[in-house]
Order: structure tokens, then sequence, then C-alpha cells
């Protein structure tokens, strides 16, 4: 019997096993993929209202889309942080990060950032992810506010609900995925 699309659609299974350096890659990819959705206001399910990143009037543009990228970089790195605490050692997890996160600035390198800036962004990649995870730990609403303050540079009520939304759109299925996936070396 010859299998169809949909029957071939249907068999689709999640990997059973990951390695840190594709944990790493896979997350990376799932990044750049939200970025671009952000830069070309395709996510229409939890849009930023108040963040126009292609008008550039006021100078803010660049500034606003290297926090986009440091949030969706953060909100990936979380997902994936849930999905494997308890169940995989935090050395293995923290392999599967920093691949995520050497593959981002490969990948900056790659389309035009200057390699001398990037210790200067690597640090500010620092900083914010501090930051957003002692915003998390006190609430969503916290983390929307200060995604907020960092993207626009002041607090909105409507970006921060969206910020929000989108941080859970991210997160949380990413942990249900790799929930299903082993860690190995």
């Amino acid at each position: 019997m010859q299998g169809t699309l949909t029957d071939d659609a249907r068999e689709f299974r999640a990997p059973q096993t990951m390695t840190p350096d594709e944990l790493g890659d896979n997350l990376a990819r799932l990044v750049w993929e939200s970025f671009s959705d952000f830069l070309a206001q395709e996510d229409v399910e939890t849009p930023l209202p108040d963040v126009d990143t292609l008008d550039d009037d006021d100078g803010t543009a660049p500034r606003t889309a290297e926090e986009a990228l440091i949030f969706f970089m953060w909100a990936h790195t979380r997902g994936a942080q849930l999905a494997f605490l308890g169940r995989a050692p935090d050395e293995r997890i923290k392999r599967g990060l920093d691949a995520l996160h050497a593959a981002v600035f490969e990948d900056m390198v790659a389309h035009g950032t200057p390699e001398s800036q990037l210790p200067l962004f690597e640090q500010r990649v620092s900083a914010r992810y501090a930051e957003y995870h002692q915003a998390a730990s006190e609430s969503d609403d916290k983390l929307g506010a200060v995604v907020s303050r960092n993207m626009l540079g002041m607090v909105r009520e409507s970006t921060s609900e969206a910020i929000r939304e989108r941080a859970i759109a991210v997160a949380n299925p990413l942990r249900d995925f790799l929930e299903d996936v082993e860690l190995v070396d």
C-alpha cells in the first residue's frame, strides 16, 4: 500500500532523544523563526501593539530589534529549562543552552554583526536574562513590564500584556514538546 502525504503527516513523531548540540541547533532555529515573525509583524496571535519595528523615525528600531532577539532567546531558554528540569543533568542542559547561544551568535556574525560587538551583546544578554528570570519568578505581569521597558524605554500595559502572552506562547509548547525528549550525550 502506498502512503499519502496525509498519512505521512500523521506519522510525524517527535525525536525520542536529542544531544545538547541538537537541542541548541533546534532552539536557535526556533529563536530565529520567532524573531523573524516579530520583525515581519506576522505573529497575529500575540502582536505587540505599541512596537513598530519597521519604523525607525525615532531611532529606536535597532534597540527594539536587539531587545526582541534577547527576549526570544530568553523565552526559548526558559522553555527548555522547564522541560528538562529534574529529568536531565544540569550540566547537559547547560551544554544545550550554550550551543543555542553559540549558534545565534555565529548567525549574527554571518549576517553582518561585527564579531568585536559580540562581547558587549553577550553582556547585555546576561543582564537581561537576570532581569527576566527575577521578574518571571515574581509574576508574568512583572516579566511583561520589564520586557516592555527594555523594548520601548517605558512600560505600556498593552505591550506588557502582549509580551506576557508571547512568552507563554513560546515557552509552554516548547516545554510540552521537549518533555517527551530525552537529552542524551
